[in-house]
């Protein structure tokens, strides 16, 4: 059974950091590729960022020079490193990650930004 388990939320104020990790039970190597997703109250959960294997890395338009995803391969963590947070960054965050066939999702971890 493959568990992500999330943290390093909180509150921070506007223009603030907060680093998101994602600790997997399972080698991080067995997944072409992990994801972290946003949810804000009342809208659909969007991709925020995505990485392979190859350590090759993708950007949604509105996170692009402020978030930076990577991955520890050696301790099976990914994070998700967030800079110059605006308030609109307000949600909950998911780590995502498919596994022979089978979506796994984190608990989510929620990310307050004040204005």
């Amino acid at each position: 059974q493959v568990q992500l388990v999330e943290s390093g939320g909180g509150l921070v104020q506007d223009g603030g950091s907060l680093k998101l990790s994602c600790a997997a039970s399972v080698d991080v190597f067995s997944f072409a590729v992990m994801k972290w997703f946003r949810q804000a109250p009342g809208r659909q959960r969007e991709l925020v960022a995505t990485i392979s294997r190859e350590c090759r890395t993708t950007y949604e338009d509105f996170v692009k020079g402020r978030f930076f995803i990577s991955a520890d391969y050696r301790k099976n963590i990914m994070f998700l490193e967030m800079l110059n947070l605006k308030p609109e960054d307000t949600a909950v965050y998911y780590c995502n990650a498919i596994l022979r066939g089978v979506e796994y999702w984190g608990q989510g971890i929620q990310v307050t930004v004040s204005s």
